[in-house]
């Protein structure tokens, strides 16, 4: 099995980082391919070119690691991400990944009739693991959890993930070394069941 994973936070010591590890390792553990990435480190660019929003001409990236990050998708069976809650969205890195890598004819198409999207990735199968310093019932009663609709109503389901799996690790800025412990295992046990559940 393929797995990608994808950090996006710009302190690889960081609680993100952690989750990332373990996720990491515990995939790799367990016998998955791993193409494992931290978008910081990696040095991805989150701003579109002029000539990737051209669809009249047809969208074009001259972006090589853009292009890579495309070409692995083809052959990934899931896919995980790693980032905190910044502002109801994931930081900008990821956000501009969603945008210049989940491209149509990529990732996606729109019946002409319809304008439905439909899924071009093989991937079914998604884990999305966020931090919070928000409490649960202030995120569920004032904002209304943005982050799982962007993830669970508009991003992955348009590219044809229908099994999505999302964890929210909260309130990290104030959890004790045993609760970071738990939320640690808590996280290989969803990534092991991403291999396992076949």
């Amino acid at each position: 099995m393929h797995i990608a994973v994808y950090l996006a936070h710009p302190r690889s010591d960081s609680f993100n980082g952690a989750l990332f590890d373990a996720v990491v390792d515990e995939l790799r553990a367990r016998g998955a391919e791993v193409a494992a990435h931290d978008l910081y480190a990696e040095g991805f660019d989150p701003a579109s070119t002029a000539a990737e929003t051209d669809t009249v001409r047809g969208a074009h990236t001259a972006d090589e690691l853009v292009r890579r990050y495309q070409d692995e998708l083809a052959d990934v069976d899931a896919l995980a991400f790693v980032h905190p809650n910044w502002w109801g969205m994931p930081p900008a890195i990821l956000t501009g990944w969603v945008q210049r890598v989940l491209t149509p004819a990529v990732a996606y198409k729109l019946d002409e009739a319809s304008g439905e999207p439909a899924g071009l990735l093989r991937v079914r199968r998604a884990l999305v693991l966020n931090t919070s310093d928000t409490t649960l019932e202030r995120e569920r009663d004032v904002f209304g959890d943005p982050l799982a609709q962007i993830w669970a109503a508009c991003v992955l389901p348009y590219v044809g993930v229908a099994d999505i799996r999302r964890r929210v690790f909260r309130t990290v800025t104030d959890s004790t070394a045993d609760q970071r412990a738990t939320w640690l295992k808590e996280a290989r046990d969803l990534a092991a069941a991403l291999v396992a559940d076949r």
